[in-house]
Formats: C-alpha cells, structure tokens, sequence
C-alpha cells in the first residue's frame, strides 16, 4: 500500500515529511523537536516552554515580534506553539501556495533567535501569569498533580510550565545553552502537510512541488549543525501502595484524577489500552459516563485516557464531582474498573465495536485538518523514528479482541497500583486513603 506521505533524510539529519491532502487549499507547516520539560534540571524547570514563547519574540531578520506577527497577518496565517514533557511544536497554518514563506518564518525562528534580554525580562511576567491561570483552573491543573503524584520527583512530574521563583531565575545564557543541546537537526522534523501536490506538476513537466519544497528546505536548514543530543532519565515504577496527593482548595466543584502505570509508546498492547479508555470513559455512552453522571449524578464530566512515554504510561480518569459526594464518585469509578477486570461485567462484541469506531471516527475527523495531521505524523517521527499512516492506525485498532482489552485491564487495575490526585476543600488525606484499599 501506497504511503500517504513522503520523507526525505538531509544529511545532518534533520528529517522532512510531506503529506499531500488532496482537494485542500490550505497548509500546515510545523517543526517538532524532540525537547521538552523531562530534559531539564530543577534549576531550569519551565525552560522549555519559556523557549516556545520567546521563538516569536524576534530573529535576526524579524527583530521582534511585532514583525513576525504581522508577517503572518498579512497573509491570513495562524501561528503557534505548544510544549510537553518529550517534544515541542511550533507550526503555521496559512494558503498553500505561501509554504514558503512559512517555511523561512519557522526556520528563522529556529536558527536565529534573537533572544534579548530585555524580552526575556519581559516575557518572564506573562509566564508566571500563564502558572498562576493554570493553578486557578483546577478542571488543568488537577493533571499537572496527578503526574507529580504518578512521577514522583522526577522531570516527568514536574510542571510543564515550571515554578515562579525557577522563572525569574532563567537567563539568556541558559537557552543558548539548552538549544545548543537539543535543537539540533537529528533531532528535529520538520512536516509540510495539506494542498501540496504530489509527483510531476500538473502540467506533466517540470519539478514537483514536493521536490520543491525539499530544495527549499535544505536551502534553509541543510547547513545546520548536527550534534550529539542530551539523554532523558528513565522513570522507574516503585509503587507498593495505593497514594493520594490533596491540594487545599476551596470550589464548589472537586476535582479528581485517579489512575495507574501503564504502558510506554510502541507496546504492543498499547492500542488494546486505548480501546479500554474508550470502554470505560470516552464519550457519553461510556461505562463510567453512565455510572458516574447519568445515573447518579455525582460529576459535570468525566473521561478516561491513556497517555505514553518512551519509558513509562498511564491510563487516568478525572471528573469533576459534587464536593459532598466525592466518595461515592471514587467508589463508583473504582468499582468500574474492577468490574471490568475481573469480569463482573464482562465485555461484549457490540460494546468492543462501539468502542473501536468511536476511537476510528475521532481520529477520522481531526486528519481532516492538515496541523492535526503534521502532528500525527511529526510526533512519531520526532519521538520513534518511525510512522504509522492513518489506515494502519485503524488496523490495529481494528485487530483489538475482547480477550486483549481484558487482559489489559486485569495487567494495569491492582488496588496497590492505585493514584488519586484531589483538588477541592480537604484536609483529611487518610479519608481518601481508605478507599483505595
């Protein structure tokens, strides 16, 4: 079968995806660096995403960011960023036939940053303002506690955004000195994707866009310096009992995020997992939708994930419950995951389809978007070094049995394998404690 997708391989390497999306006029062009928070040290926690920021505070030949901006403006673009424990992004959305402007936007971004102290002075009060939003929104911030309670003290339970006091300590030279690091070609993709043609032009004669674009591509970053990358501390899984993490907050809405270890990228019991979060918490026909909201109303939401890393994972629901019935909010969600374990309530064929086109439609309707594409593709890239296309995702998702999904559950659900991470007004964590046993 044909590959929806193209690559090429510079000989620094940096690598170049391109993903024609036939009948779409727009398109997305992205770089992704395999950098981000589980790389620093605690002295320069938030690093990464004060990085992301300052990327569009002004290069040598867009001095600041008024220039960027308005560079981006003029032809109808949208530009952003974002930044996790294992990668960064920055992308523009714009026409296609402005690829090439964008291209030269987001490699001047990359190799020519200016970062003047002055910005970085300046910028450090919107991050700490970005930290104190999120540490009011607990519906975000109860997972940033979740992790510190799942990851322990560790970079992959620190916060994205880092620490106030760690922000206002961060100089110019440290991020000469984590880009020096990190954002090197062999360790950085860079995806076009959307109205890019693929093969000849349409007039049969002359150079592709494809190939096009790959001369402009290594126009721009083909000098770029290869280096050794920094290395990544695995997280190891010591838990022998069920922990509770309690952050003091008076709502009128609690917050939780209960879950347990799971498994890193590239399982091979990764896609049985992510049917199992569609089981239990995805979407509003869900096994815990039902018990927990429908049936006995204790939470405006609740949902079920799985999320990987190179070396570890985790499958998690949170909600957001009734402060006086947070107990039973808990027992029910337990009691579900156990059910289904241990066979209580065991899984029917018309349960696992449901489960399995849910997971196939949600990923049909975001590659209708070229950035959600760049990123289905430049994430595992950046992070494998290796893809899946959009039908070989399906595939395996498709190829998960009912015998695969119970063997998930009974492999991950252990009482002493138990977290609960609770935003809301308590004091008493031995309360909250007893119902993990």
């Amino acid at each position: 079968m044909q590959k929806p997708y193209t690559t090429h391989t510079f000989p620094n390497g940096l690598q170049l995806i391109l993903a024609p999306m036939p009948g779409v006029k727009s398109a997305t062009v992205m770089v992704m660096v395999g950098a981000g928070s589980r790389y620093e040290q605690k002295k320069i926690n938030g690093l990464s995403h004060f990085l992301e920021h300052m990327a569009f505070k002004g290069t040598k030949k867009r001095p600041s960011s008024l220039i960027i901006s308005s560079t981006i403006d003029a032809i109808g673009g949208e530009f952003n960023a974002f930044t996790s424990k294992d990668h960064t992004g920055f992308y523009i959305k714009a026409a296609a036939n402005h690829v090439p402007l964008l291209v030269d936007v987001l490699s001047d971004m990359l190799l020519h940053s200016l970062f003047k102290p002055e910005e970085i002075e300046r910028e450090k009060g919107v991050i700490i303002e970005e930290i104190n939003m999120y540490e009011d929104t607990p519906i975000r911030h109860i997972g940033d506690i979740y992790e510190e309670l799942l990851y322990g003290d560790h970079s992959l339970g620190w916060n994205i955004a880092g620490k106030a006091d760690v922000i206002r300590s961060i100089t110019r030279a440290n991020f000469k000195t984590y880009m020096d690091g990190l954002y090197r070609p062999n360790n950085t993709v860079m995806i076009v994707a959307g109205g890019i043609s693929s093969g000849e032009s349409r007039k049969g004669k002359g150079e592709s866009t494809e190939k096009k674009i790959t001369e402009l591509v290594e126009q721009h970053l083909g000098t770029w310096e290869k280096k050794k990358i920094w290395d990544w501390d695995k997280n190891l899984d010591t838990q022998k009992a069920p922990r509770v993490k309690l952050e003091f907050k008076q709502t009128e809405q609690a917050h939780i995020a209960l879950g347990v270890r799971a498994y890193p990228l590239g399982h091979p019991k990764e896609y049985a997992l992510a049917v199992l979060a569609a089981i239990l918490g995805g979407g509003m026909s869900s096994r815990l939708f039902i018990q927990v909201r429908e049936r006995r109303g204790l939470a405006y939401y609740v949902r079920s994930d799985a999320e990987h890393y190179l070396d570890t994972g985790g499958f998690t629901t949170q909600a957001g419950v009734d402060v006086n019935r947070i107990d039973d909010a808990i027992k029910v969600i337990i009691s579900e995951c156990f059910a289904l374990s241990s066979g209580v309530n065991p899984l029917e064929q018309k349960e696992l389809t449901k489960a399995k086109e849910y997971l196939k439609g949600r990923l049909t309707l975001e590659l209708e978007d070229s950035r959600s594409v760049a990123g289905l593709y430049a994430t595992q890239e950046v992070l494998q070094r290796k893809m899946l296309s959009p039908d070989e995702i399906i595939k395996k998702i498709e190829a998960v049995t009912i015998a695969d999904v119970l063997n998930v559950a009974k492999d991950i659900f252990h009482h002493q394998k138990l977290n609960l991470a609770i935003i809301g007004p308590y004091k008493d964590q031995g309360r909250f404690e007893k119902l993990l046993t």
